[in-house]
């Protein structure tokens, strides 16, 4: 009754919306709980779909108020034409990280809906009011001696003793603590990005490319790679780094099983090699909670990455790094340079999120959250597109990896789905090489999941139409 009590509320609202002007306020809502005879909750819940929709704006002790549509004024940049020459090569921003308006259905982003973020919460954990304990280059955290580059190795057992104590820990530092290590090498970086660029040093990374590093795709289907093909690149390259998502990778979802883990890292060992294991995507568990490989790793063969940048806040650009013997040194030495002043604030805040127990309560939260979602995307599709195929559903992550016939136009079908207001992702864009056929990755963790069979339904008929 909630459901159908907030769905009527919803449908009211958005008539009276129609008719008001930019900028209107809501009827409070306890004149809307007068009004429709439901609970403050009911009306609580529609009044935020109604936001996740972006119809409305929430002003946090104001009120609730109409959005205003945004007038599109055009603007003369041609004089930029010439002050800027020709540019040796051509970047475009790749379509995860590109932003579009309220008015379209959105299932190309590479990061979840703001309504799945803990940012409330995230704000009133935020330790901006700490006070800074001076040092020789900037503000540390209370109860630190020193301001090296991140936090110092030795914080976690200063910070989580608790968390040390159950062998288990909720972020970065749950591999460190199950392969035993006293001290172990842990830095902190300023984002993601710069995290992923100590790939480069080690000779792996996608993004490697542009500098000048040899890339080798390794084909990799619902269930991972396959290890024999991996110990076959190795010995025909002399390759020393294997770069890899086994929790969740993006595009397809695919979560490596404990076996294909052993063997990957025993094929890692046998050639000498580095494992890079990106873990960007490990908190967007569903029907599985994986446990990083570099748990698996007694070694130094692999380097661990993880971020906060997904699953808390596009703000929170830190990112944290472990990784151990020389090749931990020859990391801090290459990048000290530019990641010298992480934000003291930033660590303190990505330190606070990860131990509060409320973390633990959004992760299940976001589980149930992100699968009603993905379940609705999948009957959608499979219901209006029906001449798509998806080899697995994934476990976690946030996308499907939708596959198309493969006489399909690509192209026409993402112009078409966009000219109709539903934004994809072409699968060309996440091949290192040349396509192994015709994909589109949906992002189901988007917002206004309500609108997903109406997305499914457009492209089913662009997937007719350019078969």
């Amino acid at each position: 009754m909630s459901n159908d009590s907030s769905s009527r509320i919803v449908a009211a609202l958005r008539e009276w919306i129609a008719t008001a002007p930019p900028g209107a306020k809501l009827p409070s809502t306890r004149s809307l709980v007068s009004l429709h005879g439901a609970s403050p909750v009911t009306v609580q819940k529609a009044l935020r779909t109604l936001v996740s929709q972006g119809v409305v704006e929430a002003r946090p002790g104001v009120g609730t108020f109409v959005r205003a549509a945004r007038v599109v004024r055009p603007n003369d940049y041609g004089w930029q034409t010439a002050a800027l020459g020709s540019p040796n090569y051509r970047l475009q921003l790749p379509i995860a990280l590109q932003s579009t308006s309220n008015d379209v259905i959105a299932l190309h982003s590479g990061y979840p809906a703001r309504e799945l973020l803990p940012e409330g919460w995230f704000v009133q954990h935020s330790p901006e009011r700490r006070e800074p304990t001076p040092c020789s280059i900037g503000p540390s955290l209370p109860g630190f001696r020193n301001c090296s580059p991140g936090l110092p190795p030795n914080w976690v057992p200063q910070l989580l003793p608790g968390s040390l104590r159950r062998g288990r820990t909720t972020w970065l530092y749950f591999p460190a603590v199950r392969v035993g290590l006293r001290r172990p090498s842990v830095r902190w970086w300023g984002g993601a990005s710069v995290a992923h660029g100590i790939a480069d040093l080690l000779g792996c990374d996608p993004a490697a490319a542009q500098a000048g590093v040899t890339v080798i795709p390794i084909s990799s289907g619902a269930n991972g790679p396959d290890p024999e093909e991996l110990s076959r690149a190795f010995e025909q390259t002399g390759a020393r780094a294997f770069y890899a998502q086994p929790s969740f990778a993006s595009p397809t979802g695919a979560l490596w099983s404990p076996s294909l883990a052993d063997k990957v890292l025993d094929t890692v060992r046998r050639h000498g090699a580095f494992l890079i294991e990106d873990s960007s995507a490990l908190d967007f568990g569903i029907t599985a909670d994986p446990s990083p490989i570099a748990a698996r790793d007694d070694s130094g063969h692999v380097v661990y990455l993880r971020a906060l940048t997904k699953s808390v806040s596009p703000s929170v650009r830190v990112a944290g790094l472990i990784a151990r013997g020389p090749a931990y040194e020859r990391i801090l030495a290459d990048t000290q340079a530019d990641s010298m002043y992480v934000s003291g604030m930033l660590q303190a805040v990505a330190l606070d999120v990860v131990t509060q127990p409320a973390w633990r309560t959004h992760l299940r939260r976001l589980r149930h959250q992100l699968e009603a979602r993905r379940d609705l995307l999948v009957s959608s599709l499979r219901e209006h597109a029906p001449d798509a195929h998806l080899d697995a559903v994934p476990q976690g992550g946030l996308n499907l990896w939708l596959r198309l016939p493969d006489t399909t136009n690509l192209e026409r079908v993402v112009q078409d789905c966009r000219s109709a207001g539903v934004i994809v992702g072409a699968g060309d864009d996440w091949f290192p090489a040349e396509p192994t056929g015709k994909f589109l990755r949906l992002n189901y963790a988007g917002p206004n999941p309500g609108e997903f069979p109406d997305a499914a339904r457009i492209i089913g008929r662009a997937i007719t139409q350019h078969m």
